[in-house]
């Protein structure tokens, strides 16, 4: 009888939009293999394990999303080669979703297993979101106004309601006798080491202002 392995389920917040499914004899080391590149800012991770008897078995777990929906495989051409690859643009629980379907039918729902995750890797989650927020945030800024929010209101700071700050003009606050970007005055009150996207740390009347951004805009 073969050693037993597992279908994995991988995510890295360096791509978030993306899942790697794949087949391993040993995860852990194959972990390592995959977070020995520098070439990728943040670790992968396993988000599930899906244990199974016989190799190659996730080959057939890509034939069945591959028919389901052919375009969520990543696919390149390089040098006149195609490269097929194990990423799927979609998110870890609809992959979960196709591996617990597959269990259940064959009985084997207790050899699926959701991993969670441990406080380095919500971190390194978190700093990622932060970093994607704030390309976003670069590419279109942040203006009061999108909010319909005039100078001379106040907006509350997320961690604590009772820190307020007072709007200035369509991009600054004032806070302790002291002008900032909403920015500038997050990464303050955080304590962060790294720019971080101010909106995303404050309210309007209890109401998330990239909350009300979206609502407007839509």
């Amino acid at each position: 009888m073969e050693k037993a392995g597992v279908i994995y389920i991988l995510t890295n917040p360096s791509f978030p939009e993306y899942v790697k499914i794949g087949y391993a004899n040993d995860i852990d080391k194959r972990l390592q293999q995959l977070n020995r590149s520098e070439c990728i800012p943040f670790a992968f991770r396993v988000y599930a394990t899906y244990e199974v008897n016989s190799r190659l078995s996730d080959l057939k777990i890509h034939s069945i999303i591959d028919k389901l929906n052919p375009n969520l495989r990543s696919i390149e051409n390089f040098n006149g080669k195609q490269r097929v690859r194990e990423f799927y643009a979609m998110s870890p629980e609809d992959a979960y979703s196709i591996l617990e379907a597959i269990a259940e039918i064959h009985g084997c729902a207790d050899k699926l297993k959701r991993i969670a995750m441990d406080e380095a890797q919500k971190k390194a989650e978190e700093t990622a979101q932060e970093i994607d927020a704030e390309h976003k945030e670069r590419q279109s800024p942040f203006r009061f106004s999108m909010c319909n929010i005039q100078p001379g209101e106040e907006i509350e700071y997320c961690n604590n309601p009772e820190i307020k700050c007072t709007v200035v003009d369509d991009k600054t606050v004032s806070y302790q006798g002291q002008s900032y970007s909403l920015s500038s005055l997050a990464q303050l009150l955080t304590g962060s080491k790294y720019s971080v996207a101010g909106p995303r740390y404050f309210k309007y009347k209890g109401e998330w202002l990239n909350d009300i951004r979206h609502r407007l805009e839509g």
